[in-house]
């Protein structure tokens, strides 16, 4: 899906990565996530992402101008993963309709991995 903002000023366009990053950020400001998570195709492991990755972590789909995500995490070992969870669905969901104005539908959060 490639966006568009429109207001008195004119148009602004944005792509699918750059929601990818807006969400990977947003993911990565709540407390008790270590980082993103990536699987790695040859041996079908899932491995931490680096911060310049972290929209290799997001999964998104538009239907009819709506956003249904899925985010891959690796979470801090002692944390309440409900909390965690809940926490990224509110911040992800306020950020993204806020800056962009499009409507998120559905975020998906999927915990695959603890670490201390």
């Amino acid at each position: 899906m490639n966006g568009s903002i429109t207001n008195k000023f004119g148009e602004v366009y944005y792509s699918n990565e750059v929601l990818a990053k807006m969400i990977g950020l947003s993911t990565m400001e709540c407390y008790g996530v270590v980082g993103m998570a990536s699987k790695n195709s040859t041996d079908g492991l899932w491995k931490l992402l680096k911060k310049e990755n972290l929209s290799k972590g997001v999964k998104i789909q538009t239907k009819d101008n709506q956003l249904f995500i899925e985010l891959y995490i690796i979470v801090e070992y002692g944390t309440k993963i409900s909390v965690i969870a809940n926490n990224i669905i509110q911040r992800v969901k306020y950020n993204i309709e806020k800056f962009t104005g499009v409507s998120v539908s559905r975020i998906t959060v999927n915990v695959q991995g603890v670490r201390v």
